[in-house]
């Protein structure tokens, strides 16, 4: 399985959930759906910044985790959500100015 970072913005819907019930648990929300795509996350945590929540998950592949992206801008409880790949980012890595590749 390969690890990814997820970040992204919660819609002003999502925030009007949590003035409701701030209470509510949103890394539990976050671990159903990605056992329900057979992931599985190591962090869920909400920041403060450009982007309001960061997840580390790990799922098959980037296409699962991309058609979650495109489920959750759906519903509107999710904006501007994106994916890195950490094998990727990896293999991109600069090391002293030499570029390690795959």
């Amino acid at each position: 399985m390969a690890k990814f970072y997820v970040m992204g913005n919660y819609s002003a819907q999502a925030f009007q959930g949590f003035v409701k019930d701030p209470g509510q648990d949103r890394g539990k929300a976050v671990e159903a759906i990605s056992q329900a795509m057979g992931g599985k996350v190591h962090s869920f945590d909400m920041v403060r910044g450009p982007v309001d929540f960061v997840a580390g998950v790990e799922a098959d592949s980037f296409t699962k985790v991309s058609a979650i992206k495109l489920t959750r801008e759906a519903s509107r409880s999710i904006s501007h959500m994106t994916i890195w790949d950490e094998n990727e980012i990896k293999a991109d890595a600069e090391i002293d100015g030499q570029v390690v590749s795959k």
